[in-house]
């Protein structure tokens, strides 16, 4: 456990970050675990799923968040979109929740002129039109891809799949290009597949951390 430091909310804070490391509780056993009252742990806990700090299982267990994901993802990000790039020629990104917001945290540019381009560290709101936001929202886990066709930028299409970790959903990866370098058939048809495994494997990565 963590030394105190005289910050009272912070304390409070990582002390159930720490108890829940441990093992997962819900609101009111981590209160009783932590000599905490009732109302201030559903306080701390509720903000702290809201800002990515907890997650919150279907049985109301709460466990260490997706903000705690997003270096490991990121590092682990790198050969995965460099393999996405070597095999479509194309632009793979990763993208992360943030809030209302999607933060780019890993690129594999395409080496063509024309290309799809979003530096790392681009920040996007969730509402704004893309297959990555489209994945990120996604509340169908039966649903692989999405797709999108010049809607967020005319003449631009690509396609993203979600990443998740403890059945939440985390990250997006996605597959960007030119339209006109797209078969007619649209980047899901051609890439989904692609864009579908490289998603698994970075979930699967996660799994063990």
């Amino acid at each position: 456990m963590a030394e105190p430091t005289g910050v009272g909310v912070l304390d409070r804070v990582v002390k159930i970050l720490d108890a829940v490391e441990t093992a997962p509780m819900g609101a009111s056993e981590l209160a009783r675990a932590l000599g905490l009252s009732v109302p201030t742990t559903h306080r701390l806990v509720s903000a702290m799923v809201k800002h990515g700090l907890l997650m919150r299982d279907s049985a109301g267990q709460h466990h260490i968040g997706p903000r705690f994901a997003s270096s490991a993802l990121a590092a682990s990000a790198a050969p995965v979109l460099e393999d996405m790039r070597a095999r479509t020629g194309e632009t793979a990104q990763l993208w992360v929740l943030r809030g209302d917001e999607r933060l780019c945290v890993a690129s594999a540019e395409s080496e063509e002129e024309l290309r799809a381009a979003v530096p790392v560290g681009t920040v996007l709101p969730l509402s704004a039109k893309g297959s990555a936001a489209k994945a990120l929202a996604a509340d169908e886990p039966g649903k692989r891809w999405f797709e999108s066709v010049s809607e967020r930028t005319p003449g631009l299409c690509s396609v993203s799949a979600a990443v998740r970790y403890r059945g939440a959903v985390v990250a997006a990866v996605c597959l960007a290009a030119p339209v006109f370098r797209v078969g007619a058939d649209g980047p899901g048809a051609q890439y989904g597949a692609l864009v579908e495994a490289a998603a698994d494997r970075l979930g699967s990565a996660l799994q063990y951390r």
